[in-house]
């Protein structure tokens, strides 16, 4: 079984398991677990993981009939083909309950159920006219219906739901083999009312989940929609009288043929009425005045601006399926294929290469369309793509029209014409006339939020720009953004600014509680509980508010469509700082190049360096063969020598290997011996550190029930000292308002006498005072007088001073532009000096290096030709290994030394090393000839030896 996401069409898992195809699937109330049903296996799913949890197996004689959840439990109902039903516990499978055989006068062959919404209820059905009903909580079987005689099976169940009957049920819908569904009570077993007819049979048919509508597709293809309301007008009149008739089922029931509904052009066929219930219509003619008023408003796609805004104003949203469709015939987008095809051609721009490491995006697919779009609009205009913020303004639209480039690309496109307006005259700044506007809006609207903003520090560029620039898509969820853009598209520019200042007026209680800029930050960038409902009734609100001196209608101009074939030039930036920092991304661009390829000139080097060393370890290795093939033809001189000593030989060598053996059998035994005794050395260690452990366990209880003690203790002595301090808290304040009494006595009888004493005083200096105060006020003015002089002598000081230290200033920055200048000088001319040194350098190594390939290319043809003597002595040696081996030295000799004329001309160090070589070789030469006469007399000794033998 596949899972598809139903929004994106995409496959979210593939659930291998059925090996027969799958025919019944239910899910847990939940929406956790599923079950699928095949013919011969169930199998339960963990939709969260979409793994396996259990599967049931069954014997192959035993079909399953049908799986399922009950509604509203945790309940799993199984029905096999031999009439068995289990009851199992979804979390544990352990089986509840087993529902016991049916009486054999009603015995049938269950192919369908049904279960009411409270699960107490189920209905089953085969080959038959009669219905079981089981009551799950009893587990037994407490009403048979009888269907009518013209029902021979029933082909499915289906119980109508209410929404006043708390999930039990009532009206159960049977339908049979004759195409007909008939609606029954099973409390009465009274016929309600029946859908299809012989001539229109139905073949199946589902009921809604409140239970208002039937959908129920015919036996001739055609799919019929039932109102249950007026298939139950009968059902639903006042109480009857007393007094009841029993009457038979009406004869003109209600068919499916008189609902059947066909669509044609010009008009809708309406279901058939009967004639006393018609209703008189009549056509109401269009005023042709209003056509012209509409030609301002009518759209591509035949759709009118203002009709449109009514129905938006009365739904809140436009239609889920045609929103895509309304969204394009507002923004008249022109769809100019050839246009976007060129941008496309272009390639991804370089400013966006690296998109991933920035926007970590899951789907490869939305990457990779995100980064074609914001390359596309790069090649539309250069600012793009020095804007950080486009990425997260074009994300939601990308998102959206993910599977339409160029559409996504035009919407994007129209947004930042229109909604954008006068956001990139202060690049690369956030734009401050936009966010000035909004603060003047908010200012206006709703003062004391905008002061609570002031006070803390929060420019507009906190409350306002993060919700602009992210287009409201980190703060909504996807349904209240697709409603906000809905009005927003609708409506003038200025609607998306008013949106800001509504936002933070419909948040203003969480807002004023913030205090700190991080819980600000936190609130602008993350969904909040807040109705998008609610806000977009306040920007309405603002817009028709607002007074015109400060409505953002006068600075911004009306809607204007993308140009048909080719796209408007987009140059509403400042050209000079955009310019600027292209040249600088190209320079550092370069830079990068040259880097890389620096880097990779580096890496050629070392690879030809270890080529050449393989080459080397090759050449070693070729080398160290031909000398052990040397070695190889040398022992075969001493094969027929090792032949006779081989007899003797094997007997030593059987004797040695039995002793061997012997050492090693006492070894190994000595070794387990010392392992065993390791083992239990190891094992009392470990016995002694449990040991050990316990005791540290014992000490720490010990020493931790001992603190406990002491803390008790502790808080023993802290109780009486606080008794003790209160007692002498109380004594002290009796003996401190003793003293206080006595102080306050002593007190107002000095007060008494200061009284006293100060009347006296005060009559002696009343006259003294006048005279004071005339001479005092003079002084004053004497001294103010002084005082201002100074002022003024101090700033005229003042300003002769900053004129002198601002002419030392001027004097030390020219002195240290001379130094500059004169160090720069010098540094420069060191720097082609060293230029001059290291060119002459290279020249001297790169001489040096062709003198020692040739040295090399020597030395090679040295060696390859004293490998060729070596070989041709070899096999001179093996027909007369005596005479010759002198011989080909002494030609080696003579050899080396017309090689040592031929190379005389040769610089020191080559001539240094070609005698040292020379020295080597007379070495070598010395030892061969000591080599050969030692191997001469041995063979002498042999020789004799032999016949020494044979005479004996």
């Amino acid at each position: 079984s596949r899972v598809t996401y139903m929004i994106t069409k995409e496959l979210v898992s593939w659930m291998r398991g059925h090996e027969s195809s799958v025919f019944s699937i239910s899910v847990h109330a939940s929406g956790r677990y599923a079950i699928t049903t095949s013919s011969d296996t169930a199998q339960l799913w963990d939709l969260d993981t979409f793994q396996r949890k259990r599967k049931l197996n069954i014997r192959q004689s035993v079909g399953i009939q049908k799986v399922f959840f009950l509604p509203l439990s945790n309940t799993i109902l199984s029905c096999f083909k031999d009439n068995s039903i289990f009851a199992w516990e979804c979390d544990t499978l352990f089986c509840k309950y087993q529902l016991p055989a049916p009486p054999e006068s009603s015995s049938i062959l269950y192919k369908v159920f049904a279960v009411t919404r409270d699960g107490r209820i189920l209905a089953a059905g085969g080959k038959s006219n009669h219905l079981h009903l089981w009551c799950l909580e009893a587990t037994q079987l407490f009403r048979i219906i009888q269907m009518p005689t013209k029902v021979r099976a029933i082909r499915h169940l289906e119980f109508l739901p209410d929404s006043f009957d708390a999930g039990s049920n009532q009206v159960l819908g049977v339908l049979s083999q004759d195409g007909i569904m008939r609606f029954i009570n099973i409390q009465t077993c009274k016929l309600l009312f029946e859908i299809g007819s012989l001539d229109e049979g139905i073949s199946t048919s589902v009921i809604s989940p409140h239970g208002r509508y039937i959908a129920s597709v015919m036996e001739n293809g055609s799919l019929n929609i039932y109102s249950v309301q007026a298939l139950t007008q009968e059902l639903n009149k006042p109480p009857p009288p007393l007094v009841k008739v029993i009457e038979d089922l009406p004869k003109n029931k209600l068919s499916s043929s008189g609902l059947k509904m066909m669509v044609a052009s010009g008009r809708v066929q309406r279901p058939a009425k009967s004639r006393e219930s018609k209703i008189q219509t009549r056509i109401l003619k269009q005023d042709l005045t209003s056509n012209f008023e509409n030609k301002e408003n009518e759209l591509s796609g035949g759709l009118n601006k203002k009709r449109l805004q009514i129905l938006l104003k009365g739904y809140g949203e436009y239609p889920t399926k045609y929103r895509m469709f309304i969204w394009r015939s507002l923004l008249q987008l022109p769809e100019n294929h050839t246009a976007f095809s060129s941008l496309i051609d272009k390639g991804t721009h370089v400013a966006f290469l690296n998109l991933q490491k920035k926007y970590p995006i899951k789907s490869r697919k939305l990457l990779r369309v995100l980064q074609r779009t914001l390359s596309a609009l790069a090649h539309w205009s250069a600012i793009f793509s020095d804007t950080p913020y486009l990425p997260l303004l074009a994300f939601p639209f990308v998102k959206l029209f993910q599977n339409n480039q160029l559409i996504c690309f035009e919407v994007v496109a129209t947004l930042i014409i229109n909604w954008c307006q006068h956001w990139f005259e202060y690049f690369p700044n956030p734009p401050i006339n936009i966010l000035s506007t909004i603060e003047n809006i908010l200012a206006f609207h709703d003062k004391e939020l905008l002061q609570h903003f002031i006070d803390h520090d929060i420019t507009s560029q906190l409350y306002a720009w993060p919700l602009l620039e992210t287009v409201f898509s980190e703060v909504l969820t996807r349904e209240e953004w697709l409603k906000l853009f809905d009005n927003v598209f609708s409506n003038h520019p200025s609607f998306l600014l008013m949106t800001v200042v509504a936002y933070n007026i419909c948040s203003r209680a969480p807002l004023l509680n913030c205090t700190l800029k991080d819980d600000f930050e936190y609130f602008f960038h993350h969904r909040n509980n807040l109705d998008i409902n609610v806000v977009i009734r306040e920007v309405y609100h603002l817009m028709e508010t607002t007074p015109a001196n400060i409505h953002p209608d006068s600075m911004l101009n009306v809607f204007v469509a993308l140009t048909k074939g080719q796209y408007p030039i987009f140059n509403q930036y400042p050209k000079f700082i955009v310019d600027y920092q292209t040249q600088e991304r190209e320079r550092i661009r370069n830079d990068e190049l040259d880097y890389l390829r620096e880097r990779q000139t580096v890496e050629d080097m070392h690879a030809e360096v270890d080529q050449q060393r393989i080459k080397d370890e090759a050449w070693y290795q070729k080398q160290e063969l031909l000398r052990k093939a040397e070695e190889t033809r040398r022992e075969m001189l001493l094969q027929e020598e090792e032949k006779m000593l081989q007899q003797r030989q094997r007997l030593a060598a059987v004797r040695r290997e039995l002793k061997i053996k012997e050492l090693h059998l006492q070894d190994a035994a000595r070794r387990r011996f010392l392992k065993l005794q390791q083992d239990q050395r190891e094992m009392e260690l470990r016995r002694l550190d449990d040991e050990i452990e316990r005791k540290v366990q014992m000490r720490d209880q010990e020493i931790a029930s001992t603190a406990k003690d002491l803390e008790m203790r502790q808080l023993e002595l802290e109780s009486q000292k606080r008794l003790y301090e209160k007692n002498l808290t109380r004594n002290q304040e009796v003996i401190a308002k003793e003293i206080q009494e006595d102080a306050d006595a002593y007190r107002r009888k000095v007060d008494l006498e200061e009284h006293m004493f100060h009347k006296l005083i005060e009559t002696d200096q009343t006259q003294s005072r006048k005279t004071q105060k005339i001479i005092e006020e003079n002084l004053a003015k004497a001294e103010q007088a002084c005082l201002n002089t100074d002022w003024k002598i101090q700033t005229l000081h003042r300003q002769k001073c900053n004129d002198l230290q601002r002419n030392e200033g001027y004097q030390e920055v020219a002195n240290l532009l001379r130094k500059n200048r004169r160090k720069e000088i010098e540094v420069l001319n060191a720097m082609l000096e060293e230029e001059a040194k290291k060119c002459k350098e290279a020249e001297e190594k790169e001489f040096h290096l062709r003198w020692q390939k040739k040295a090399s290319a020597l030395s090679d043809e040295s060696r390859k030709w004293f490998l060729k003597q070596e070989m041709s002595a070899a096999l001179e040696h093996a027909e007369n290994p005596f005479n010759k081996e002198v011989l080909r030295l002494q030609n080696e000799r003579v050899a080396s030394s017309s090689q040592l004329n031929d190379i005389s001309e040769m610089d020191s160090s080559t001539q240094i090393s070609l005698n040292r070589k020379t020295a080597e070789w007379d070495s070598m030469e010395q030892n061969l000839i000591k080599k050969v006469r030692n191997l001469r007399q041995r063979l002498t000794e042999q020789a004799r030896d032999r016949c020494q033998t044979l005479i004996s």
